[in-house]
């Protein structure tokens, strides 16, 4: 009789823990649909606001076969900015540009080698503003790149020149 009895003890028990388990998971899964459906929203949210506000929207990317590259003669040498360690550092890299033939400055403009020192003049202004830690931290995460291209920009008054390419990197 005991045994009969713990049998159907245990079966009750087990009754019951499978209407609670029903219980919970049907608020359980309401609960989550819900969840799930915010997030939903809030992604498509964010996928609206892909550029910061005042931020143009970004021109499709410029094919190889549109792209001409201006190589510098010869590697640049640039005295870097004081860091207090009484010694004077220099950087030296090699620069290339990329232009854009289909720019309707590229016609006037494409004769890049007859402007090298003055492109030069602005690649170093913007380079000795850094010491070397900070120009090793802008080169490795490309912000270098970025500031030389403005500079660039600004001395032609025109986007034809569309990247900035640093190779060679070496400090002394």
């Amino acid at each position: 009789m005991k045994k009969n009895l713990l049998t159907v003890l245990i079966l009750a028990l087990i009754i019951v823990n499978i209407a609670l388990t029903t219980v919970m998971m049907i608020s359980v899964m309401g609960t989550n649909k819900k969840t799930a459906e915010l997030v939903n929203n809030i992604a498509m949210v964010l996928n609206l606001e892909l550029t910061k506000p005042g931020e143009e929207e970004q021109e499709a990317p410029i094919s190889l076969a549109d792209t001409d590259v201006y190589n510098f003669s010869s590697a640049m040498t640039i005295p870097l900015a004081a860091d207090g360690s009484g010694k004077e550092k220099y950087i030296m890299f090699e620069v290339a540009l990329s232009l854009n033939m289909n720019h309707e400055d590229y016609e006037t403009y494409k004769d890049v080698a007859s402007r090298e020192s003055l492109i030069k003049d602005a690649i170093s202004s913007v380079v000795s503003s850094y010491t070397e830690v900070e120009i090793k931290a802008l080169i490795q995460d490309g912000g270098i790149k970025e500031e030389i291209l403005e500079a660039i920009q600004n001395l032609y008054q025109s986007k034809f020149i569309y990247n900035v390419a640093i190779n060679g990197v070496m400090y002394y």
